[in-house]
């Protein structure tokens, strides 16, 4: 059995009701709901959730509902693996079992990404598997600005070194992570050493946290499934 847990609360404060806010014409929830089933990778594909209009979503969606989360596990502050970890209880897995997190608000996560990291899992050690994709800009050459106004590099021995000569920084696209149930249980962070990271194309990630994230993601949804139909 291989198991999608959607973590989706309800009190999203920078989006309000971000999880289920319409999305180039689906609720957001949607979309990851939509990729997890057409991967073909799932057997059950369960959202953990504290809010029922969310739950009625999901369902609609055809996802399970089958618990409701805890409100100590749905402030600003619970971070995503005691959040899977407690579905994991919930549902009863075997520690062997594949669970992907995956996140609600990842409208680019692609079916055939998801079937990636789960052939990573199978086939590799790694205790977790992530899609990961490149920074745009070195950040070896990033600034910092101070209160006036003015800006300073973070790293003055970098200002005469090539772009090209800098090795590229990889940070976490934010859609899915893979990893059996024992690891879900028994870490403190995704981020331990050994997890790999699954390429993706920058044009296929965005965080969605504040409104202008999401116009710039509607924008890029749009660019996507014009040239889908040309």
């Amino acid at each position: 059995m291989t198991v999608c847990l959607i973590p989706a609360r309800g009190g999203s404060k920078r989006i309000p009701r971000k999880n289920i806010r319409e999305f180039c014409g689906k609720p957001m929830i949607a979309w990851s709901i939509d990729a997890a089933r057409m991967s073909g990778c799932f057997d059950r594909i369960v959202v953990s959730t504290d809010d029922d209009e969310i739950a009625r979503v999901a369902l609609d969606c055809s996802a399970e509902v089958p618990f409701c989360r805890r409100a100590a596990l749905a402030d600003d502050h619970t971070p995503t693996v005691p959040v899977i970890a407690d579905a994991i209880d919930q549902l009863g897995l075997a520690e062997c079992t594949p669970v992907c997190c995956l996140y609600a608000t990842a409208p680019f996560v692609a079916p055939g990404d998801l079937r990636a990291g789960f052939e990573r899992l199978e086939e590799n050690s790694a205790p977790f598997v992530l899609g990961v994709t490149t920074f745009a800009f070195p950040i070896q050459r990033a600034l910092r600005r101070d209160a006036s106004g003015r800006v300073a590099m973070f790293d003055p021995a970098q200002m005469q070194t090539r772009s090209q000569d800098l090795e590229d920084a990889w940070h976490d696209a934010g859609q899915f992570y893979w990893a059996r149930a024992a690891s879900w249980k028994s870490c403190s962070g995704i981020f331990e050493a050994g997890a790999e990271g699954l390429p993706l194309p920058r044009y296929r990630v965005q965080d969605i946290d504040t409104e202008e994230d999401w116009c710039r993601a509607e924008w890029l949804m749009r660019a996507m499934q014009l040239g889908k139909n040309p």
